[in-house]
């Protein structure tokens, strides 16, 4: 295998065509039920899918759910940890073994770019931190790959707007991760119908309760154990010295914190409020639009109160309880994960009615984005939700 090229935001910007890269060197095993045997689905009709990045949340939520459907091939892993990448390896020939279906032949390497160049993938799962996202879903893009990827989208404006024409531009079908439209963790779907059908009368304020802004990285140096490729983890971003509360060696069961430095994300009001704002801006009816204006707090060390006005005279507030509170001139409406509450309570306990608006129901995340790849319509989390 040659050695990988380094990555830097400059080179990206100016250089967006570097997707062709050689494929996996190692030949790969295909046993026989790769080929059809011992499944229902032709290998002509099923989705094949290369992995980008396998910590905890493609571990415990993609690895897991894609390698369940039948309709599905997972081919390659991908990990700048060797810990993380043999683990997930291992964790799909074990499963497909258990299932009767592919029991070798899990490619793992440490560059995305080969899951990428590879021309029997159909489609990547980018499950990396967030300052590790545009690149990868915009080459998979150019490489015509369908992409399910990790909210938020992006760690900045720039980038997101880069995908948006990426994906446009290559006709693809994008799935973020905002599994609370389809239901997962709440009655969100139905608290959307409720507003749009105008159960609260003209929306006045929304109020959204998440953690705060994400701060400079300023963790000090620590030892690290081989294995991991620190410079690749970095990527774009700033050099900084290894820490291990950015990337955690090996397998862990919780979510490394680099989610609090500004460097890799924006924090709580990217991590949760990717989902809650994005309910918000679903429910005004706001995918391919933003507010109009954005009003920060008169305190530069405030971790809340960023004002969002819209042209429809909606005024979002960052700030308040959990989740979504929406305030219109017939009432108040509350959702958050495992709750739904209204002032009065007749708004959530009228059913929604043949007449009333309704958004497009899907039974689960990862089988919408499935279905989206086949039928090439937009799924219901489009790159632009």
């Amino acid at each position: 295998m040659k050695t990988a090229r380094p990555i830097t935001r400059r080179t990206f910007l100016k250089h967006t065509s570097a997707a062709a890269v050689t494929a996996f060197a190692a030949p790969m095993i295909v046993p026989g039920s790769v080929l059809g045997a011992g499944s229902n689905t032709p290998p002509s009709e099923r989705i094949t899918i290369g992995f980008i990045g396998t910590g905890k949340m493609a571990h415990d939520y993609h690895l897991s759910t894609l390698s369940g459907f039948k309709d599905v091939q997972c081919l390659a892993v991908c990990d700048v940890d060797a810990t993380r990448r043999t683990h997930a390896k291992k964790y799909l020939e074990d499963r497909y073994a258990k299932d009767g279906r592919a029991a070798k032949g899990i490619d793992a390497g440490d560059d995305f770019r080969e899951i990428i160049a590879r021309k029997d993938i159909d489609a990547v799962v980018i499950a990396t931190p967030d300052h590790w996202h545009a690149i990868p879903i915009i080459e998979a893009c150019m490489a015509r790959k369908d992409v399910y990827c990790e909210k938020p989208l992006t760690l900045t404006i720039r980038e997101a707007q880069l995908c948006i024409e990426a994906v446009r531009k290559h006709k693809r079908v994008l799935q973020t991760g905002s599994q609370q439209r389809s239901g997962v963790f709440g009655k969100f779907p139905l608290a959307v119908e409720l507003i749009r059908s105008g159960r609260l009368g003209k929306i006045k304020t929304v109020h959204v309760g998440v953690g705060g802004p994400s701060r400079r990285c300023d963790l000090p140096e620590e030892p690290m154990e081989p294995g991991l490729d620190w410079d690749r983890w970095l990527g774009q971003s700033p050099w900084r010295p290894y820490n291990s509360v950015l990337s955690p060696r090996g397998m862990h069961n919780h979510f490394p914190n680099w989610r609090a430095y500004r460097e890799y994300s924006g924090g709580g009001m990217t991590d949760i409020g990717a989902h809650h704002f994005d309910i918000a801006q679903w429910a005004l009816g706001m995918d391919q639009f933003g507010p109009v204006e954005i009003i920060p707090p008169a305190d530069p060390n405030a971790t809340s109160g960023v004002r969002y006005l819209y042209a429809s005279g909606v005024e979002m507030i960052h700030g308040g309880p959990g989740g979504c509170v929406f305030e219109g001139t017939l009432g108040k409406l509350r959702i958050d994960r495992g709750v739904l509450t209204s002032e009065p309570e007749s708004i959530v306990k009228e059913p929604i009615g043949e007449r009333d608006f309704h958004v497009r129901r899907t039974q689960r995340h990862h089988r919408d984005w499935i279905d989206s790849i086949r039928s090439r319509k937009q799924p219901i989390a489009d790159v632009e939700a």
